[in-house]
């Protein structure tokens, strides 16, 4: 299931190519399959184990606690995401309190040599370039330190997509992503792996961008590998958060908030939380057909039997009126999301408003071709075409033009 990245519409399920899996099943330089030049590589990739470092992690327990039938107490997805969003958020207000630019260094040591990092960057944004187009044309806009940031967070998170959803996925184990998590925290403790990480590791060393969504995009890996149904939204939620969600938290930190905006940092970081949500799940309504191919159903399993569907009914990829009432009430609740994720691209800094505001457009039109499609999902892609994508991104620019709020937002 390609994930939504970085408030952006997915990236083409194009592969890197075998070398990207066997690094991380392996322990090899993942970007000596990538690049045309041989990377020095080390063995901290090569751990046994690695670390399970989402286990263990401690939500604050706050108002949202619901009773499970058998009488348990437990906490709902929604608020466990709300913690983490606080958290962002506190992190932000605490090291940007006094500056909404940030100095960013020049060169930090990568492995085997120490001026590559520059050309990491460069390497990031092609990428970009070839990958998420449209949003790379946005990020031209932005300050070149942000830029570069932005890059090299797209990168990671690729990466990590292609991991369980590249064509040899399924030569991914646990084991491997435990792996890269240990790479993970290596590259925000300053040990990058190759010159990729070393641009990753050099963007959270200056901006602040918290460790907690990346190991929670990992974990949505994880659950890729072992779950293949969702039985409530609840649950969809949590998943959408993890592979999607996530991409917002890492991001608000680069792109900025507006320093005349009058909105809460939590509103900001909720706006980009809505906006991964909205994306993934119409990534799921999209691709419902495809997804069926592989044996998996991403949609609310209590919301089909409603219905009066089942798997069996999307396995046979029938377009029914039970199928257009279901599908309807879905599209409905995605544009919900939309909608709260708009209330907070205002409030970002000037420059990184317009990419954000072409993908939100452009995405949000792919529920608009599931329509025009009669809810088909099944045999048709819905996609914008390049005519429309030309009409909507003039007005994506107007609309990164209004300036943020003036009074605070009640987003929250």
């Amino acid at each position: 299931m390609s994930v939504a990245l970085l408030w952006v519409v997915s990236p083409c399920e194009v592969s890197n190519g075998t070398g990207f899996l066997e690094s991380v099943r392996e322990g090899k330089s993942f970007f000596d399959s990538l690049r045309h030049r041989n990377l020095v590589s080390n063995e901290r990739i090569n751990r046994g184990g690695g670390k399970q470092t989402n286990n263990g992690r401690k939500f604050s327990v706050r108002s949202a606690i619901v009773a499970t039938p058998s009488g348990e107490r437990t906490m709902t997805s929604e608020q466990m995401v709300y913690d983490v969003v606080l958290r962002q958020a506190a992190l932000v207000k605490r090291q940007l309190r006094s500056t909404d630019e940030l100095e960013v260094k020049r060169d930090i040591p990568i492995p085997g040599n120490l001026g590559l990092l520059s050309e990491a960057y460069d390497r990031c944004g092609e990428v970009c370039a070839e990958y998420a187009k449209t949003f790379n044309l946005g990020t031209m806009l932005m300050t070149p330190e942000r830029r570069r940031a932005i890059w090299a967070i797209y990168v990671w998170c690729r990466r990590t997509d292609e991991l369980v959803d590249g064509p040899n996925a399924s030569y991914i184990t646990p084991a491997a992503l435990d792996r890269w998590e240990a790479r993970l925290e290596d590259v925000f403790n300053g040990r990058p792996f190759d010159m990729l990480d070393g641009a990753l590791s050099d963007t959270v060393s200056n901006f602040p961008v918290d460790i907690q969504p990346f190991r929670d995009m990992i974990e949505g890996m994880r659950m890729d590998l072992r779950k293949s149904r969702y039985k409530n939204f609840d649950e969809l939620y949590l998943y959408c958060y993890y592979v999607a969600g996530t991409v917002g938290l890492m991001s608000v930190p680069i792109m900025g908030i507006a320093p005349e905006s009058k909105a809460t940092t939590e509103s900001v970081y909720n706006a980009a939380l809505a906006l991964g949500i909205a994306n993934q799940l119409t990534n799921i309504l999209r691709d419902v057909g495809e997804d069926a191919r592989r044996g998996r159903v991403y949609l609310p399993q209590d919301e089909l039997a409603q219905a009066g569907l089942s798997d069996e009914d999307i396995f046979a990829g029938r377009v029914t009126d039970k199928w257009r009432i279901f599908m309807k009430k879905q599209i409905h609740r995605a544009r919900k999301f939309f909608d709260d994720a708009e209330k907070g691209v205002t409030e970002l800094s000037a420059p990184s408003r317009f990419p954000v505001w072409a993908s939100l457009i452009l995405y949000r039109k792919i529920l608009d071709e599931i329509e025009a499609n009669d809810y088909n999902n099944f045999t048709r892609r819905a996609y914008v075409s390049k005519s429309k994508k030309l009409i909507a991104l003039p007005i994506a620019y107007a609309k990164s033009l209004v300036p943020p709020t003036r009074t605070i937002s009640l987003l929250s």
